[in-house]
């Protein structure tokens, strides 16, 4: 995300700086002056490129181009300008278009973005610009580590009778080739090899510019926010042109970092990779429903006003430059020298051999018919009747059934309604502004009720085994994990009745996670619908790895302090409130499933505000008290669920936690916060009630 973030500073930088001479072009776009906002020799190669006649190339960037429209009931102000014909900038598109727009949408992949080890991070897009070679952003796969456990998904889309396809995903091979570059903000990475990615083709990147002017309009080629593959079809309009990138405009569709962005001739022009973002008066981002975005919601969230891409021709240059080794200069000549493959019969017959996929993708539609140009000038042109036609959700061609589903839903998940679990967990928060924070007498009185069979002075290990049953005989529901229904509303509040993160400390209004988080779980309520509608076609393993992707591209504003990896997301574990604190996701992330640490101050670490992070080592910048209470209470609830692996806490960890303890005790809001749970699972965390208990257990045992 840091990556992603210092992107979208520069972005903004280039767009400021260029605020002059873009309003000046949008001028002239609006006046209708497309030629007079693009510098005439980009003109004459953007049209030239079109396969237009000489003709009507001279005498369009001539002066006195009158267009003559002929035909009964044809007036020459109700018909388009010869230049919105030859850019096919007016809406009226052939079909053609449709069907060469499927055909790039082949090759273009969601990325499913793991950890070397496996463990998913979330997704991007990305596209096949030679047999083996596959383009994305650098602040999606910044290093050839990245790529490592990563997959890319083809075919992962909606078919036309609303039903997911057949998907199927390739891994990386970044020891084969692995090219990167953070200015351009490109990577070219390797696909190990396999037969089967010849089915999916690739779209072929161009040097030569001309493939777009400023006023067009561009289509984007996608897999929003890990969504089925989607086109933002003639909605971006060309801003303007810079010496490495595209800014271009839109107010519904914007663009996933890693896609393709294409003319309307389904050429690539540029790679999307950032935006614009929306601000309020005070400077802060915006998010689609016009909220104040915060980090930990993902870019996905962001109310862009503009996109920007990097320039094709400026990418390819670059990648020519770069001296490599003769196998990868091999895989990179592939890229200019090969011909893409038109698309493969699949075995269900899904996909087409006609006239019009034998022809190269990027290849140019010719100008309809030659004008006739009189001696004053005016320009004549002869056009067939053409028919506007909307279209349904745009699919491409099936890949080889041997694939495995994937999860996702056909269309955007709308905001949740206020339905009554909603307005349950809303009401609870209306009543903490009426209720007493934390009553200390009262809490003093059920405390002592709890623990009057528990012999204090016995054995370390008696004391522990006594609390465990207790703990486990008491535990009473069950609650699933739903933290904005049972961790936000009260439990989690503080005396000020906000929200804290328990690493970073930052503040939250509790009734924005709470919305925040019921919207997520409808969206995964949706895919995973999706996802068990196709459940015989997947097997157990890849049903995990679907469930797991899902919630790491969708995840909660919680934290489990016992990481869920460690217990496999059981219950009761898994929605056990005495573990769950709320967290921003960028602190979730950054602290992954690593097990807490104390670093010496001499000790090298990444930082972050969220804590210090090492290969196996997390310490967070605040909470520490809190966090060790729940990990110890775990220990108690749960022994022999955790420490049975290198990732996991270690006995030789437990020293630090005690220290935690001892050095950081119980607050007014970890009383309140035990009291509340215990009115809702009916147990209680005796390090918060009786904190000098720590030193008679024998927290050992609590090790698997």
């Amino acid at each position: 995300m840091i990556a992603f973030e210092e992107v979208l500073k520069q972005t903004e930088q280039r767009f400021a700086h260029r605020a002059a001479e873009r309003e000046q072009k949008d001028k002239l776009i609006r006046e209708g002056k497309i030629l007079d906002a693009n510098p005439p020799d980009l003109v004459e190669r953007r049209i030239a490129r079109l396969q237009a006649d000489s003709r009507m190339v001279r005498a369009m960037i001539g002066e006195g181009l009158k267009f003559a429209p002929t035909g009964p009931g044809v007036s020459a102000l109700g018909y388009p300008r010869a230049l919105e014909r030859v850019l096919g900038t007016n809406d009226l598109m052939g079909i053609g278009f449709f069907e060469r727009g499927l055909r790039a949408a082949r090759p273009v992949a969601r990325l499913q973005i793991r950890t070397p080890g496996g463990a998913p991070v979330g997704y991007g897009t990305g596209f096949m610009v030679s047999p083996r070679l596959l383009l994305t952003n650098h602040h999606v796969f910044e290093s050839a580590e990245s790529t490592v456990g990563s997959r890319a998904e083809f075919n992962f889309q909606v078919d036309p009778d609303g039903q997911m396809r057949l998907s199927r995903a390739f891994g990386f091979a970044p020891e084969e080739f692995f090219l990167t570059d953070a200015a351009l903000d490109y990577t070219l990475v390797a696909l190990k090899p396999d037969a089967g990615l010849t089915g999916f083709g690739w779209l072929r990147l161009i040097e030569e510019t001309g493939k777009v002017l400023v006023g067009e309009t561009v289509n984007i080629i996608q897999h929003p926010n890990g969504e089925p593959k989607q086109l933002a079809i003639r909605e971006n309009r060309v801003m303007d042109e810079l010496d490495r990138f595209l800014h271009y405009q839109t107010d519904t569709a914007p663009g996933s970092s890693g896609s393709p962005v294409c003319n309307d001739q389904w050429e690539v022009v540029a790679l999307h990779h950032s935006g614009v973002p929306a601000r309020d008066a005070q400077g802060h981002i915006l998010t689609t429903d016009n909220r104040r975005w915060e980090l930990w919601m993902g870019e996905q969230r962001i109310a862009w006003k503009a996109n920007e891409g990097v320039r094709v021709s400026q990418l390819v240059a670059h990648v020519k430059a770069q001296r490599l080794g003769l196998s990868q200069q091999t895989l990179r000549a592939a890229m200019f020298d090969a011909e893409p493959s038109p698309p493969e019969r699949t075995p269900d017959g899904s996909g087409s051999r006609d006239d019009a996929a034998t022809r190269e993708p990027s290849q140019p539609p010719a100008f309809p018919s030659r004008p006739v140009i009189d001696p004053a000038g005016h320009a004549t042109w002869t056009l067939p009747l053409r028919i506007s036609v909307s279209l349904g959700d745009v699919v491409s061609p099936e890949a080889p059934p041997v694939a495995t589903p994937a999860v996702a839903t056909p269309a955007p998940v709308p905001p949740p309604a206020e339905d009554l679990a909603l307005r349950e967990a809303l009401a609870e928060l209306a009543s903490a502004r009426t209720r007493v924070y934390y009553d200390a007498a009262a809490d003093a009185g059920r405390a002592a009720e709890y623990y009057a069979g528990i012999d204090a002075s016995a054995a370390a290990d008696a004391l522990f085994e006594s609390l465990s049953r207790l703990l486990r005989a008491t535990h009473r529901p069950h609650l699933r994990y739903n933290p904005a229904r049972h961790v936000y509303s009260w439990v989690d509040l503080h005396p000020d009745l906000l929200i804290r993160s328990i690493y970073s400390g930052q503040s939250f209004e509790p009734e924005r996670l709470i919305r925040e988080d019921f919207r997520i779980d409808q969206e995964h309520a949706a895919r995973r619908r999706e996802l068990f509608l196709r459940e015989s076609a997947l097997s157990p393993q890849r049903m995990e790895e679907e469930l797991d992707l899902l919630e790491a591209a969708l995840p909660y504003n919680c934290e489990h302090v016992v990481p869920q990896s460690w217990f496999g997301k059981r219950e009761p574990m898994r929605g056990d409130l005495h573990h769950l604190f709320a967290c921003e996701t960028r602190c979730n992330s950054f602290r992954s499933n690593i097990p807490y640490y104390d670093f010496p101050d001499f000790e090298e670490a990444v930082r972050d505000q969220c804590g210090k992070r090492g290969a196996d080592k997390f310490e967070p910048l605040r909470g520490k008290g809190a966090v060790a209470r729940a990990m110890l209470y775990f220990l108690l609830r749960y022994p022999g669920e955790i420490g049975d692996a290198s990732r996991e806490m270690q006995r030789d960890r437990l020293p630090t936690l005690l220290d935690w303890h001892r050095q950081n005790p119980p607050d007014e809001y970890e009383r309140h916060r035990n009291l509340a749970i215990f009115d809702q699972q009916s147990n209680r965390n005796p390090l918060i009630d009786r904190p000098e208990w720590v030193d008679r257990i024998d927290f050992p045992l609590g090790f698997d």
